[in-house]
């Protein structure tokens, strides 16, 4: 009998060693190496006669195919970050802190495919069914047609989930659940393998669309494997404070859809509302006439959103000043800080510089960086910008402005949210064919955007 082969694998990240290590060369991390089987007892080798279930290859261009009926889940910002909807046999995998309403999102998620679609099993194996269900009544997610499962032994789950044959399988979480046949302990790195791996066969095999929740390690990924978000059709981040209201809900990966959306939530006594109007929620709270504030219209997906950029510059107390972003890279804020050093004559070298954006969003595009000059400038000047002026602009390292992308639904929510001006790439201004009341005001470079914001 051939024996069966163990490896070592991080229990922060999953990295695979033939042999012990103290400390793990994929993310660091020091005594997490952790001897698990390589094959599942009774596992199959690579070679076998099966022939499988999938049939005989064929070209191409004779695969059947036919556009998915996705299921509404009555939440508009949850349908936007899956792609207008779930995908029937879809597998999702829902991450994020503990606390942030993970569990909260999927029971309000249950809930409306079953009033809409049918059957829901939610099987739970970190809270009773008495913790449920008092969960449940506080949301208002009461369905005759919502069941619930307290159960980690993952066989049991996949028998009831036959059984009942439900429109969609919830697993809270993926670390609880376990397979009899392997000797190891719930949310070792080869239960959550296999595990996930079962739930695959599963969703792919009945067409049952399986959402599962996975925790994240101190670093923010998510913990066990690496394969385990190769597995899923979709890994859906759920961020933001747990002591603020907002909540952020991002798709990292998406086979069948953008991933460039998100969705926006506001944590209520009642459950979590979308939050239609991102905009006035995020400006709602800014501050008028003072220094360091910009307006800045992004863009997340297709969706326009005015976001307050602030900064707060201050001579540094230390030999090597203090470099601080919260919802943008660092690298970003260094960049502009050069940018602005040498092309613009400000003396940062010696002073603090932090930077965020206000309300938890996190910026990545390169439109932010025009804003972020002039919210850094306004501070180390102490003069605040116009008010009612939004700036948009990409900065390159010789200080020119460049032209950003869809600047028509930029302007459209500037318009909307009542600002009358807007400085922008000139590039931008000369291939404009839209009509509208806001005041358009181009620059070239980084000194012309300063001084169109505030002032020489």
């Amino acid at each position: 009998m051939a024996k069966s082969r163990s490896a070592f694998f991080c229990q922060e990240c999953g990295y695979e060693s033939p042999r012990w290590m103290g400390r793990c060369p994929g993310c660091g991390a020091w005594n997490t190496m952790v001897e698990e089987p390589v094959n599942p007892p009774g596992g199959r080798g690579l070679l076998t006669s099966d022939p499988g279930t999938g049939g005989p290859p064929l070209a191409i261009g004779e695969v059947e195919t036919e556009d998915a009926q996705r299921l509404e889940t009555g939440m508009d910002e949850l349908d936007r970050v899956l792609g207008g909807g779930i995908v029937p046999g879809s597998f999702v995998l829902v991450g994020g802190d503990p606390g942030i309403g993970k569990s909260t999102l999927l029971l309000q998620l249950a809930a409306g495919v079953a009033r809409q679609h049918g059957t829901v099993l939610y099987a739970s194996g970190e809270e009773s069914a008495r913790q449920i269900r008092m969960r449940a009544d506080r949301l208002g997610t009461i369905h005759p047609r919502l069941l619930v499962l307290a159960e980690t032994n993952l066989e049991a789950i996949a028998h009831h989930a036959a059984q009942v044959a439900p429109r969609l399988l919830i697993v809270d979480s993926i670390q609880t659940v376990f397979r009899p046949d392997l000797p190891s302990a719930p949310g070792s790195v080869s239960q959550v393998r296999e595990c996930a791996a079962q739930l695959l066969r599963v969703a792919k095999g009945q067409n049952l669309a399986i959402f599962i929740v996975g925790h994240v390690t101190k670093e923010g990924s998510l913990a066990g494997p690496r394969v385990l978000e190769h597995i899923v059709d979709t890994v859906l981040y759920f961020e933001g404070d747990r002591h603020a209201s907002f909540r952020i809900l991002r798709a990292v990966k998406n086979r069948f859809g953008s991933t460039n959306e998100i969705g926006i939530f506001e944590m209520r006594d009642a459950g979590l509302a979308p939050v239609g109007n991102a905009s006035q929620l995020f400006l709602a709270e800014r501050p008028v006439e003072v220094a360091g504030s910009v307006v800045m219209p992004a863009m997340e997906g297709t969706r326009p959103l005015l976001v307050e950029v602030q900064a707060l510059v201050s001579a540094s107390t230390f030999v090597t000043p203090r470099r601080t972003a919260e919802g943008i890279d660092l690298n970003r804020l260094q960049l502009i800080i050069a940018v602005l050093e040498k092309r613009v004559g400000l003396l940062l070298g010696n002073h603090d510089a932090y930077v965020k954006v206000a309300g938890g969003v996190r910026l990545a595009e390169p439109a932010i960086d025009l804003a972020l000059a002039v919210a850094l400038a306004s501070s180390f000047r102490d003069q605040p910008p116009d008010p009612r002026t939004v700036v948009v602009g990409e900065v390159g390292l010789a200080g020119e402005v460049r032209a950003v992308s869809r600047i028509d639904q930029r302007i459209r929510e500037a318009e909307k949210m009542g600002f009358d001006r807007m400085v922008l790439p000139r590039a931008n201004l000369r291939s404009l064919s839209m009509k509208t009341d806001v005041e358009l005001v181009g620059v070239e470079t980084v000194m012309e955007g300063l001084e169109a914001a505030l002032g020489r």
